[in-house]
């Protein structure tokens, strides 16, 4: 399999670590092809960096500062760089779509803690983080609290040196995998948001209860109940009450990474096309020769390389803007590469015919990987909410 990627294209946007990178992936996932597409526990594993042969891709999800790969800003504790995890999905994305969703979410349980943690916690948990012994989950949607993340039921209520922890999270990814969770619970339900605190929580702390949720798409997705769970006040991560603005930046620090995935989907969605028409002959002739398939590859190849221009260029303000707040171009990356490549994938089974719906086939499978990315970490709904905001309040860039 030869991985198609941004920098091969977008060289502007991208470094000379960037282009190291972007080898070592061409290198090494296509024959980890196997193990990533195997089961979520041994494709969670191989993606750490345990000098046994494991690709070591965790180390792009922390800072240089706190043990992370070497990309630039090194005494910055919140720095990740955004281009990395760009190749780094859009190239798991082409290999397996499960383990990048595993790859995403291990980076949304640990930078909380990255950003926002203290000394101990950082020393104790994100060197587990890099090595892939300790893969992590980000708890924070509810049954009544998706896009509404004020809007959350679960609570944390003070007991002695410690609090307790109450309520439900579902739609949560890695449960099943997940060694460590962080928690978003309201510690002051009468502040509303204000009250919302994070926690750092073990998997198996006494008086957690994990159900898995089946999905369209073969991915660990549960959900956990708290019951009295007890946790000491050092799992807190950050101030009591920021929890709101931590998962908030969590979330901003890692969505233009979502539309880098649904660019690897659609790449390989496109590659399995073209590989079709021009094997598969009706009337007398490839597929190929006909218009209409040529005007679907055309649609196609379009899509692919407008959401790879905005992925990159929101990639690259991100990484060199001070602040690196782009909540706009970001919403409009993560907006426009899923419904774009969803519309890809579209066509892939289209002119798969047949063959293209039967269950196991490569573009059936992406077609149900596909879905979940117009969903998390910000509906397309309201990435379009934010960008009419960003106009309405700043005008057009």
């Amino acid at each position: 399999m030869l991985l198609s990627l941004s920098s091969d294209k977008l060289g502007p946007f991208f470094g000379d670590g960037h282009r190291a990178l972007r080898a070592r992936l061409a290198e090494a996932l296509p024959n980890a092809a196997r193990g990533l597409g195997h089961d979520a526990l041994t494709a969670a594993r191989e993606m750490g960096a345990r000098g046994d042969g494991t690709l070591g891709l965790y180390a792009y999800l922390v800072p240089e500062r706190h043990g992370g790969a070497a990309v630039g800003r090194p005494d910055d504790e919140r720095y990740v760089d955004v281009r990395s995890l760009l190749l780094v999905r859009e190239a798991l994305a082409q290999v397996s779509p499960m383990a990048d969703s595993i790859f995403a979410v291990q980076g949304l349980g640990s930078w909380p803690v990255s950003a926002f943690g203290t000394d101990a916690q950082r020393a104790r948990l994100l060197p587990l983080v890099v090595s892939g012994r300790s893969i992590g989950a980000f708890a924070l949607t509810e049954p009544e609290a998706g896009s509404d993340v004020g809007g959350l039921k679960t609570v944390a209520r003070r007991d002695g040196d410690g609090w307790v922890l109450d309520g439900e999270k579902h739609l949560i990814s890695n449960v099943g995998i997940a060694e460590h969770y962080v928690v978003f619970a309201n510690a002051d339900p009468a502040a509303g948001r204000k009250g919302i605190t994070a926690f750092l929580v073990p998997a198996d702390a006494p008086g957690i209860t994990a159900e898995a949720m089946p999905l369209s798409s073969p991915h660990p997705l549960g959900r956990l109940r708290f019951s009295g769970c007890r946790v000491p006040d050092d799992a807190r991560v950050g101030e009591i009450g920021k929890g709101f603005s931590i998962a908030l930046e969590t979330l901003d620090a890692f969505r233009i990474s979502v539309g880098a995935a649904a660019n690897g989907m659609a790449a390989r969605a496109l590659v399995l096309a073209i590989a079709h028409v021009k094997a598969r002959r009706q009337f007398g002739a490839p597929l190929a020769e006909q218009q209409q398939v040529q005007a679907y590859l055309a649609d196609m190849a379009t899509d692919l390389e407008a959401g790879r221009l905005l992925v990159a260029r929101a990639a690259y303000l991100r990484d060199t803007t001070p602040g690196g707040r782009v909540t706009a171009e970001a919403a409009m990356a993560k907006m426009f590469a899923t419904e774009a490549a969803q519309r890809v994938i579209d066509k892939a089974v289209q002119l798969h015919g047949g063959s293209g719906v039967l269950l196991g086939s490569e573009v059936e499978a992406l077609y149900r990987d596909i879905r979940p990315l117009r969903i998390y970490e910000g509906t397309t709904e309201i990435q379009r909410l934010v960008i009419a905001r960003a106009l309405l309040k700043d005008g057009p860039a």
